[in-house]
């Protein structure tokens, strides 16, 4: 066993050492592991892994998130928007559209004075109400552009850098094959996944006492979500605390005779971590994560050159992100 945690930090203050490393690596496999059998895994025993958990989770390193995705349950828009700015207005726009509890996620990346924002609305009034209202009002907005988000096909919880395996969701896209049809939940389930949503790792016997019902049940109904491609349930870690400081957007303009070969190649890239087809001048979006620009350059000459079809291809590097997964993550610097 190794000993106190002190005698294994080798790293600069701030960055994860070998052991927050072993920690992620299987939390991001099953965020409700067992301390004990994490400790196995790392090679320290139950109580270390509780502290250093609990310090990742206080200094703001680790998150843990559950939702039921909209777009598979049929709730509501998801949908795409590029903010142009007026100079010197990028960050307070980006941060004030972070702040917004309809915003998923805001960035600014290299190219245009823009914003990128995903926004998640109840219909086509709300969406027009929120563009036209409160974000044009916004100082420093110039133009809008929207794009309405027709198909998820990615998401961050099919982006796993510590494990070759691929997830449920990428494996019926690489194979071209269509997901099963949505579970129906019912206010038990949401229920069940609100009290996740505040505590990840509650207990069995806490969450079942909330809900009022048999562990049992809770574990039954549990299970049955975690099965699911409708149920996220995952540790939340910047990209770069794992080595991936580099992270870019492309958009990629397809024939679309090709488009379902295209979407089937890029599944097959363990660097993109987000993936949607979209309404608008472009029919792809995704992120990628990178260990450099290098990496990044050495992926799109090598993927795009590949994609039958293809006949236009926009990226850029993410400057910063203001917001991910929902989670405000910085501001102005």
């Amino acid at each position: 066993m190794t000993g106190p945690d002190t005698a294994i930090r080798q790293d600069p203050p701030g960055s994860l050492d070998a052991l927050d490393h072993a920690l992620v690596r299987v939390l991001a496999r099953d965020p409700r592991a067992a301390f004990a059998d994490v400790a196995v895994h790392a090679g320290v025993h139950e109580r270390t892994v509780a502290r250093r958990l609990e310090r990742l989770v206080a200094t703001g390193r680790v998150r843990f998130t559950a939702t039921l995705l909209p777009e598979y349950l049929n709730e509501g828009l998801a949908v795409e928007l590029a903010v142009r700015c007026a100079p010197g207005t990028l960050r307070d726009t980006a941060s004030a559209l972070a702040a917004r509890a309809d915003t998923r996620s805001v960035e600014i990346s290299t190219g245009a004075p823009e914003v990128f924002a995903e926004f998640l609305v109840p219909d086509h009034d709300a969406l027009l109400t929120t563009i036209d209202g409160s974000i044009g009002r916004i100082p420093g907005v110039v133009d809008i552009r929207t794009s309405v988000v027709l198909r998820l096909l990615l998401t961050a919880n099919d982006w796993a850098p510590y494990d070759d395996a691929l997830t449920p969701v990428r494996r019926r896209l690489v194979e071209g094959t269509d997901l099963p049809a949505p579970l129906a939940v019912d206010d038990l389930d949401r229920r069940l996944v609100g009290l996740l949503e505040r505590d990840a790792r509650m207990p069995m016997a806490r969450l079942a006492g909330e809900l009022c019902v048999g562990e049992s049940t809770a574990r039954r109904r549990l299970a049955r979500l975690m099965r699911s491609h409708i149920f996220h349930l995952r540790l939340h870690i910047e990209p770069a605390a794992l080595g991936f400081p580099v992270e870019a957007r492309f958009q990629l303009t397809v024939e679309h005779r090709a488009l379902d070969k295209v979407v089937r190649r890029l599944a097959q890239e363990p660097a993109i971590r987000h993936l949607v087809l979209t309404t608008g001048r472009a029919d792809i979006l995704g992120y990628s994560s990178h260990r450099s620009t290098q990496d990044f350059y050495a992926f799109t000459a090598r993927v795009f050159s590949e994609l039958e079809g293809l006949s236009g291809a926009e990226t850029a590097v993410l400057l910063r992100t203001y917001k991910r997964v929902g989670i405000v993550t910085g501001g102005p610097r």
